[in-house]
């Protein structure tokens, strides 16, 4: 009877001891893991942008007067040398009567004088008088009869009439404040935006070239975001870099130029500058992979035993959904991929491989 209690005694240990065997193997959670592998790719950085035309001329009065004719309208396309305004010339006209008379006046006098200094009866003097006045007649009749042209307004470039801000009936003259209006060369555009001065110094140093017009050349062209969030159709091109930082701001200012075969870009729209950044293959993992300690983004490592250990990285830039790693992981390692709450440091686990497409699609919003 003994050594039958015995026995059983025995069966019941052994039973116990595979049952604690097979409870340690189930406790270890089958979670995804994800091979660390280099990527391409791209970000966005946004800037606000004015849009000017690449020749934008504020039309002004050269000479006193009221208008009398405005020929063009507001948005109109027009040539250089096409009729924009009209002054009154009726004061002028009556100007250009008097000091033509006066220039005739002079003519005659020095007419007259000529022969005599000849004949010794009046004075060279008296004649070099006259012809000095006559001179003076001249330019004020000239003076005068240009005065006449100034007040047919013409367009000096071919471009696009912005506000008419004075219509006819207003006086204005040289010294009149606002224009009469402005035209402007839209086939191309500038796009006027700024960078700060933290920006700029990593992004020139990341820029092919030795001199700065050659890190212009390398420059990526950049996309024109418009005020409903379209995208505008042309790529544009940076050219110029201010020579100088703006003391109140901080800032340097780049322009760039984008084409505009059908006007749709005006004199005076904003939008906003994507300037792209392209990180070729590089060391990315999506950024739900990771987790903080003490603001430092860390990863768990997979050891060859299914053991995760914490790695604290170096991440050189946040691109989307993903963290570009500078240092803290190699190509080929392998990382927990999801269910970081479910372990601490230590923990074994069996390793379910994974990749980035299903991490990303498992986390896309299901918001419409």
């Amino acid at each position: 009877m003994q050594r039958l209690s015995v026995a059983v005694l025995a069966v019941f240990l052994c039973a116990c001891g595979g049952n604690n065997h097979q409870s340690q193997g189930q406790s270890d959670p089958k979670l995804p893991v994800l091979e660390v592998t280099k990527i391409d790719l791209e970000s966005f950085t946004g800037y606000p942008v004015a849009i000017e035309g690449t020749k934008n001329i504020h039309i002004r009065a050269k000479v006193d007067g009221y208008i009398s004719k405005v020929y063009v309208d507001e948005g109109q396309m027009v040539k250089a040398g096409t009729p924009l305004f009209k002054l009154e010339t009726r004061s002028l006209t009556q100007s250009a009567k008097a000091a033509n008379s006066a220039l005739a006046s002079a003519q005659l006098e020095v007419q007259k004088l000529k022969p005599l200094v000849k004949q010794n009866i009046v004075s060279a003097l008296e004649l070099e008088t006259a012809e000095a006045k006559l001179e003076q007649a001249r330019a004020t009749y000239q003076g005068i009869l240009a005065n006449i042209a100034y007040t047919n307004i013409k367009s000096p470039v071919d471009g696009i009439v912005g506000t008419i801000n004075f219509r006819e009936g207003a006086l204005v003259s040289p010294a009149t404040p606002q224009a009469l209006t402005q035209v402007s060369n839209i086939h191309q555009v500038y796009g006027f935006f700024s960078i700060n001065e933290k920006e700029f110094i990593r992004m020139m140093g990341s820029t092919e070239g030795q001199t700065m017009d050659e890190k212009i050349s390398h420059l990526p062209q950049v996309d024109l975001l418009l005020a409903d969030g379209s995208v505008y159709p042309h790529k544009g091109t940076i050219e110029t870099i201010a020579g100088q930082v703006d003391k109140n701001t901080g800032a340097i200012q780049f322009r760039a130029t984008f084409p505009n075969p059908d006007y749709m870009l005006r004199n005076g729209n904003s939008g906003q500058i994507r300037m792209p950044e392209y990180y070729r293959q590089c060391v990315a993992i999506p950024h739900q992979c990771s987790f903080e300690v003490q603001g430092i983004p860390h990863v768990y490592l997979l050891s060859a035993d299914g053991t995760l250990q914490s790695k604290a990285l170096d991440v050189k830039a946040k691109v989307g959904r993903f963290l570009v790693v500078n240092n803290g992981l190699s190509e080929g390692e392998t990382i927990l991929a999801k269910g970081l709450n479910k372990v601490l440091p230590g923990s074994k686990i069996i390793p379910k491989k994974t990749t980035i497409k299903e991490l990303i699609e498992a986390f896309k919003p299901v918001f419409k």
